[in-house]
Order: C-alpha cells, then structure tokens, then sequence
C-alpha cells in the first residue's frame, strides 16, 4: 500500500534477506555481518534502456512526441522486468495529453491495458484522497489541523508524551505510531471491517513522540479517513465519490471492497510475473483510506489535473498551496513531506507526488507545478528482481524530466573538497529505520533491517540501496549523491553524535538513526553467535560422549543432582534452540506471505509466545548445573564450560528480550 512497503519488506523485507536469515540461523549465526541487508547482491538489470547521450535541447511535450517515446520505452521495460501490464497518463496545461497501455489485462483472454478502461490499485497514492478530504473538511471549518485527534474520535488514543497527536502529524507521518502490517492485506472471502473496526482494534503503540520522527504510517492514514467519517457523518467511501470523484467525474474509480460489479469487469489482473500468468485475488485492505482504490489511468489524470490547477473543482487555491508546501524539513535539502504529498524534486525540477504498492500492483504519480505537467505510471505485476518496480519508476519519472523538462542528463556530482581528510568516517557504523515495529515479534524485521554504513579514505559512504550495493560521493558538508545519480543523502548530528541520516527518495517519510548499545547488531550479532556455537556445541557433545562411553565401556562419572542438573542443562539447550529455529520459521513465513499477517495466525503466535517459558527454564537448569559443577570435583575446563552455558542463555534471551520475541501482544 506504500512507497517501499512492509508489504514487500516486513518494514520491507526483499527474499535476499529472509534467505540470508535462515542461512545465518543454520550457520549458527558464525561471525555474521552486522547489517543483514547490507549483504552484496546481484544488482537488478537495468529496468529501462540506457539514454543515447545528453539531450541538448527539450523535445515538444506534445501528445505525438510522447507516445512515441513510450512506445518506444514500456514494451522493452515489461520484458526486461518481468512486468505483465503497464498504463500510462500524462497532463499538461489542464488537460489529458495521453493515456496509454501495454501488455495485458488478462492474458488468459487476450484482453489487453488500455488507459482509459482498465482498473489498476494504484496503492499509497489512495492516500492522497483522504488527505484532499482532508483539507475540504479543514475550509469548512469541519476539523483543524493542529488539534488532538481525540476530539474526533469516539475512542481514545492513549498519553504518551506531553504533546498530543493531530491531523498535522499524520499527514507529515510524524504520529509517533509504530509500523502496523497485521491485516494490512487480506484475501477475499475474508470480510472487510467496518473502517471505525479497524481503527479501534490495530491501534499500534506510540513510540516516538509527535513531530519529531517521520516514519510512514498506514494506521495513520486509516486513523485520518476514520475522522473524514467522524466530521462529514459520512462513510468513507461515500464522501469520496460524492466530493472527489463526482466533481473530477471520476466515474471509473472506487474505494469500495469488494469492487462494485460494473466496475469488475475492466479491472486488470494481478500477476507475480509476466512469466507466470495466473491472475492473484482482488486485494483487500481493511485500512481502506490508506491503499483500498481503485482506477484507471486516465481518472488519476483527472485527480493530477485538479490538484495541478489550484486544487480546482476540489480546493481553494489556498489550501491547495497549503496542501503542498514544504512542511517537514528534518534534513535539508533532501526532499521532505508536504501536507500528504512528498516532494519528489528531480533534477532541479520541483515535484509533488506519491507512489504506492500493494502486493501486485506498483504505482507512482509526480506533479510538476512549475511546468503543469503531471505523470502516472502504474504495473500489474511484482517483476522478475526484488525492488525491480521501484526502480523502473524511479527511472521513468526521471528519464520523463531529463527528456522534456530539463532537457539534459543528469549531471555528475560536482567535485567537492571537503576540510575533513575523512568526511563521513564519524558515520560508519550500524543504524535502525524509523519506519518498524517495535513491541512486539516485528520488531526482529527492526533489528535484521539494520542498515550498516561504510565509510572508505576518499570519504565516501557505502550502504545498501534498494537491495543492492550504493556508493555516495561527498558533495556538500554533511550530504553526499549517489554515484550515478542525483539522488542524496544527508545527515544530522546532536551533541556532536550522529543523529539521523535519510537518503531519496525515501526521505520524506523514514530516516535512520543509531539504535541503543544495547539493541546494535554490531554487538550482539558476534556474541549471539557465541552463544549458539556453545549451545550447539553443548548438544552434539552430549549424545558423543555417550556414545564413547559406550564403545569403550565407561561408566557415566556423574551422579545424584550433579548428573540430573548435567542432562537437564543439555535439555534446556536443545529446547533453546528450537525455540528460536521456531521463531525463525514463522518469522519468515509470516514475512513472505502478506496474507498470512491476520487474526489466523494469531494461534501460532500466541503459542510462540508461551513457549518463551523454555528459556527460563533453560536459565535455571543451567545456573543449576553452573552451581553443582562449581561444588563438585570437576575439571578447570568443565567448570569455566559451565559458566559459558547460562551465559548463552542469557544472550539469548537478551536476543529474544530486544527483538520482541518476548512480547505477548497480537497487535502488530
């Protein structure tokens, strides 16, 4: 439902991670790096083919100039990427320049995109409704801004900081709120709840406190459509229809679950390749004002239209410049958050905008005011690579703006001479995304999510990007621009430390910043694997010493509580064990399976979560060995071995402590 969702990533994790976590689990965890994601993979394919030189002068943005360059373009990007369908709209000066399809609605039938029928779920930018609704009820004086939200709700959200949340904050995604991915998606016939339901059942726990930390929020979004409802005494959907879609005459778009029948039958097919062509179920999002629309390609052009014209027909002009202004600069000059929308700035070209995804469908919308031109693109498919969607419409918007707008290929970083022989070498180290659970099991995407930054002596910084390798060349004190791009990177420092860093196009809504010593992967990663090669190496030990026992006829050299606190000890280990290859299973089951992430699982969950007994267990069987070892005659080496095991333990119940594995909450 979001620009680079936990749909994809659990907070987003890509397949690469989720493999590297059962393989670092069966490995024992030996020595892994401290950033999972982070790990070298093969960089995806190009998703679009590579500009012929430097534009020296902007072609016409005229209909037949552009139809050509997408004809030219979609075809080769859906069979290099793997995508099944693509539609197409751009605007300029007010009215629909084009629309166009590619690929297939349904290749079963032969039914193919078309721009002006076919229904696509165009995701997060749904979003962009319910902020416009917003901001009609703001001019009626129906809510403000800058109130707690409590005084429109008919339920609570709890204190937890001095400052109360408000609409502001949830259109800037600076709530506070943790991620919630629990029923972000469900599978039909699964029933859609009631959207007040929703909102008072999957309320996340408060984190940080409002208008300090940007971190994209769903709940936030279904939180504000819910008071759309509470100010307007009107369901979601029906004030969306009545005063969105009925004054754009956006007859071709719905929020309503399941889709209405004389919408059904032009609606596109969910695919997860061109390469395999069964179609997926119509995707239901219980946080409907958040992600549940859909449309066409030339509706959405309608919608870019309107807010491209002064919010005409929907807005005054005034709170339409309200509405996309600047209005969270945490770290200049990276893009930030307007009121709902991003900035999405390219080549010095001024954009608003927003992109969305569900599971299936990836799409993105950029505005360029300056010029009154807007761009929409949306693909039917997930595509053969992780992050392959992203990536074509980051190229897309940006080859759109070199090709009509600027008239040039984006540009080197400029040569920059920083005072530092090193910039940046107070940078490297470990650091956690904003945007992530935090009390409960999906706080282990938090702590596998951490993101490792490099620093090497020309000062530049390596980090992971998108799934792949980046490399960021220093252009400016405190910002760097990725190599082969324009895209940036910038940090901020307190007391002298780093405090948060952010790259675009993620900027606007989730930065990092470094986690607590005590929740770091750079040190608790090494001596997790400590514990796990004692405790494995505890229990392979346990079965061959019998076994040599018994091949040379030697009697058991322990009796009494020595020999039961020795056995149990090794018991408690085993179950050690298991208890975390059984988080580790349903973490990435749950992680790979969006579907999965409901009430149904709620049993497994909640047995997970009362197997944690078995690491306390585990603690007093080893102390208990630890202490009849220590009273007994047992070697130097027998008693320095049984201190290493209720350490283990420990370390692994400070593992499962930091990473919400002993959480018992079903709210997630």
């Amino acid at each position: 439902m979001s620009h680079c969702p936990p749909v994809q990533r659990v907070a987003v994790m890509t397949g690469s991670k989720i493999r590297s976590l059962v393989a670092g689990l069966a490995l024992a965890m030996l020595w892994t790096a401290p950033s999972l994601p982070g790990a070298a993979q093969s960089e995806p394919v190009a998703a679009l083919p590579a500009t012929e030189g430097a534009q020296t002068s902007s072609p016409n943005l005229t209909r037949t100039d552009v139809d050509t360059w997408l004809d030219g373009l979609m075809p080769y990007a859906l069979e290099d990427g793997g995508f099944t369908g693509a539609v197409v709209a751009v605007v300029k000066d007010g009215e629909l320049l084009t629309s166009r399809g590619y690929g297939y609605a349904d290749p079963d039938t032969g039914r193919r995109m078309d721009g002006a029928a076919t229904l696509i779920r165009p995701g997060s930018i749904s979003k962009l409704f319910t902020w416009t609704a917003v901001m009609q009820l703001k001019e009626q004086g129906q809510v403000n801004l800058d109130t707690d939200i409590n005084q429109y709700l008919d339920f609570t959200i709890p204190d937890a900081f001095d400052e109360p949340i408000t609409l502001r904050h949830l259109m800037t995604h600076t709530s506070g709120f943790e991620e919630s991915v629990k029923d972000l998606i469900v599978r039909a016939p699964s029933p859609v709840p009631a959207l007040g339901d929703y909102v008072k059942t999957h309320l996340p726990e408060r984190v940080s406190a409002p208008g300090e930390v940007p971190a994209y929020s769903n709940y936030g979004t279904a939180l504000a459509g819910y008071i759309v409802e509470r100010a307007s005494g009107e369901r979601f959907d029906d004030y969306v229809e009545r005063h969105i879609f009925a004054p754009l005459e956006m007859q071709s778009s719905s929020f309503r679950q399941p889709l209405p029948a004389e919408l059904a039958d032009n609606m596109s097919g969910a695919f997860k390749t061109r390469d395999d062509n069964a179609s997926q179920p119509y995707e239901l999002i219980p946080a409907a004002p958040a992600g549940a629309l859909a449309s066409t390609a030339e509706d959405m052009a309608r919608f870019m239209i309107a807010h491209l014209n002064a919010g005409a027909g929907l807005l005054s002009p005034e709170t339409a410049n309200e509405m996309q202004a600047a209005a969270t600069p945490f770290l200049p000059p990276l893009n930030t958050m307007a009121l709902g929308f991003y900035q999405q700035d390219r080549l010095g070209v001024r954009a608003i905008g927003h992109g969305g995804d569900t599971v299936y469908f990836h799409s993105d919308m950029s505005l360029f005011p300056d010029h009154n031109v807007g761009l929409f693109i949306s693909v039917n498919s997930q595509g053969r690579r992780p992050a392959q969607s992203l990536l074509l419409r980051e190229q897309f918007a940006s080859r759109f703006v070199e090709r009509y707008l600027v008239g040039a290929a984006p540009k080197a970083a400029q040569p920059y001479q920083p005072e530092a022989d090193n910039p940046g070498r107070e940078i490297a180290g470990v650091y956690e995304v904003s945007r992530a659970s935090a009390t409960n099991f999906m706080a282990l995407g938090r702590y596998l999510g951490q993101a490792r930054i490099t620093v090497d002596a020309q000062g530049r910084l390596h980090t992971p990007f998108l799934g792949i390798p980046a490399i960021w060349q220093p252009i400016a004190p405190d910002v760097w621009q990725r190599a082969g791009s324009t895209q940036r990177l910038a940090v901020s420092y307190r007391d002298g430390k780093v405090h948060q860093w952010a790259y675009e196009p993620a900027s606007p809504f989730m930065v990092y910043s470094p986690p607590p010593w005590y929740r770091s992967s750079a040190l608790l990663n090494p001596l997790l694997a400590l514990a796990l090669l004692v405790s494995l190496a505890t229990v392979v030990a346990w079965p061959l010493a019998a076994f040599l026992r018994w091949r040379y006829q030697q009697p058991f050299p322990l009796t009494g509580h020595a020999a039961l606190s020795h056995r149990l000890a090794r018991i408690g280990l085993i179950f050690v064990l298991l208890f975390l290859m059984a988080w580790m299973g349903l973490f990435v089951t749950l992680a790979s399976d969006i579907g999965k992430l409901t009430a149904a699982s709620d049993g497994l969950i909640r047995f997970m979560q009362g197997a944690q007994i078995v690491l306390y267990g585990a603690m007093m069987a080893t102390v208990w060995n630890l202490v009849t070892t220590w009273s007994g005659r047992a070697s130097w080496p027998a008693r320095l071995w049984s201190v290493l095991l209720p350490l283990a333990v420990g370390i692994v119940i400070w593992f499962a402590a930091v990473t919400g594995l002993l959480s018992f909450s079903l709210t997630y």
